[in-house]
């Protein structure tokens, strides 16, 4: 499988994420996935990449020219693809990818993830989106957007779009047990009477 994964940079939030994202990268490749990320070497990204990368595993970054020059990208990846916006980039992310795996991290990654969640909901991206509520972090994302559910802004099925675990070990059974999203995606996508 190729896995997307989204995750940040910082390296001043708790170390604790940065060790789970470790985890989670290394099992992953312990499982034979490929792991396609933003191609960072610091925070999260450097940390789910190194976590592949001790066990062999095959790590893609997609990395924008202007980061490269700040001389931000992993110089240990099997591969560094450099494009030129960060739109480009989310593009790239996400074609082809098996599933989406996001942890914890800031705008840039909120930006990723609503934009799968927007794709999935449109009927132009059918794989899971796993979010890794690691220390709850996601918890109160989850219950905003119920809220927007109960307000008629989305439908009440778009809540299968994704889903929560807790710790990096449920990630892969969760996208295993993740069936692909509806094809009539698209006739649920607008919230009508009735519905």
């Amino acid at each position: 499988m190729r896995i997307c994964v989204y995750c940040a940079s910082s390296q001043e939030c708790d170390p604790h994420y940065h060790a789970v994202a470790f985890e989670l990268g290394a099992l992953l490749a312990d499982a034979g996935c490929t792991l396609v990320y933003g191609g960072g070497s610091a925070g999260s990204m450097g940390a789910v990449a190194n976590g592949a990368l001790s066990k062999g595993g095959e790590v893609v970054g997609i990395l924008p020219k202007f980061m490269a020059d700040l001389e931000w990208g992993h110089p240990g990846l099997t591969r560094l693809e450099l494009v030129e916006d960060m739109r480009e980039r989310k593009h790239r992310l996400l074609t082809g990818s098996d599933a989406v795996i996001a942890l914890p991290g800031g705008c840039g990654t909120l930006e990723e993830l609503f934009e799968a969640i927007t794709l999935k909901r449109l009927g132009l991206y059918f794989n899971p989106i796993i979010l890794l509520d690691t220390r709850g972090f996601y918890t109160p994302l989850h219950a905003f957007m119920q809220q927007v559910i109960e307000q008629r802004f989305m439908n009440a099925e778009h809540l299968a779009m994704w889903s929560l675990v807790d710790e990096p070990g449920e990630v892969l059974p969760a996208i295993r047990a993740t069936p692909r999203w509806r094809e009539d995606a698209r006739e649920i996508a607008v919230v009508r009477n009735g519905r």
